[in-house]
């Protein structure tokens, strides 16, 4: 079961083709476009709204492939006996389903953490809300060129996401492995520029997150998002180095359910909370990951 996930992950991202360069920071507008292949009403589906006498109402979420839609997908049964009708839009980015949340085209999105939506909010001035935190996925160094961090020469090439929640955690990541070190109290929100000792001389390429899984043959390692490195089909077992359950990453950033500000108490947004923190959820989660995926709640 475990395969088949991965596997249909891994062709939804390869179908989208992204394209592009460097991006600037999470404030800069993304040149992809979403793949917004939201799921078809199912016959079960059809036949409440049928028994119902009425149709039923939409709740529609945003989402990376996997892990979070693979979760969404688990609840679309508990949804549905509570009239609602879960529709999934999948995003191969991090800028648009906020965009969507924000403009009113999704009721909410699932992608993200909230160092991420902080930052994402101050940027670019959307009041978007964390109403429920479901898992945290390890980030983890992967093998490129280089097959394991004792390996690396000087000037090798580090892939990290250039958005700054994610580049932070990198850089945290890097400096526990003890191949860098970073100014006293940068923290979570250190960029390259807060390396104070750096004794390969590596070199920090930062790319857009859901770049790096194809750019692993151009560089030495990566460190790459839990939900990239699933939907790549890398394993968590292969990762060089993965952050411990008791880092500052892992206290920090769990992912979160997000809807726009005043949206909180809507009976939409509380019946989407109160199944998606359920435990078939938690179980979906602890049976089909490895531990790349582990729930919160």
């Amino acid at each position: 079961m475990k395969k088949r996930f991965i596997k249909k992950a891994a062709a939804a991202l390869t179908a989208v083709g992204i394209l592009g360069g460097v991006l600037a920071g999470c404030g800069q507008k993304s040149e992809e476009t979403a793949a917004p292949a939201a799921t078809e009403g199912s016959t079960q589906v059809e036949e409440a709204a049928t028994d119902q006498g009425s149709e039923l109402e939409t709740i529609k979420v945003g989402a990376t492939p996997a892990p979070h839609a693979e979760i969404l997908e688990v609840i679309k049964d508990k949804l549905l006996e509570k009239g609602y009708q879960l529709e999934i839009v999948e995003y191969n980015d991090y800028i648009l389903p906020n965009n969507a949340v924000q403009d009113g085209d999704l009721d909410a999105n699932y992608f993200q953490h909230q160092p991420y939506l902080d930052d994402f909010n101050a940027q670019n001035g959307t009041t978007l809300v964390t109403v429920a935190t479901v898992h945290f996925e390890p980030f983890g160094l992967y093998a490129g060129k280089t097959a394991s961090l004792e390996e690396l020469k000087e000037g090798a090439k580090v892939a990290v996401p250039n958005d700054t929640t994610n580049e932070a955690r990198a850089l945290l990541l890097l400096e526990a492995q003890g191949l860098i070190k970073l100014k006293e109290g940068a923290g979570i929100n250190a960029t390259k520029i807060d390396i104070v000792e750096n004794p390969l001389n590596l070199e920090i390429v930062e790319l857009e997150a859901a770049q790096i899984p194809r750019a692993l043959q151009d560089v030495d390692i990566a460190a790459i998002n839990g939900n990239y490195a699933v939907g790549a089909g890398l394993s968590l077992k292969d990762a060089l180095a993965v952050e411990a359950a008791d880092s500052l990453a892992a206290q920090t950033y769990g992912n979160v359910v997000v809807v726009k500000e005043g949206n909180e108490e809507s009976e939409k947004t509380k019946a989407l909370v109160e199944v998606i923190l359920s435990e078939e959820v938690k179980t979906f989660i602890n049976d089909n990951y490895d531990g790349a995926v582990v729930p919160v709640f």
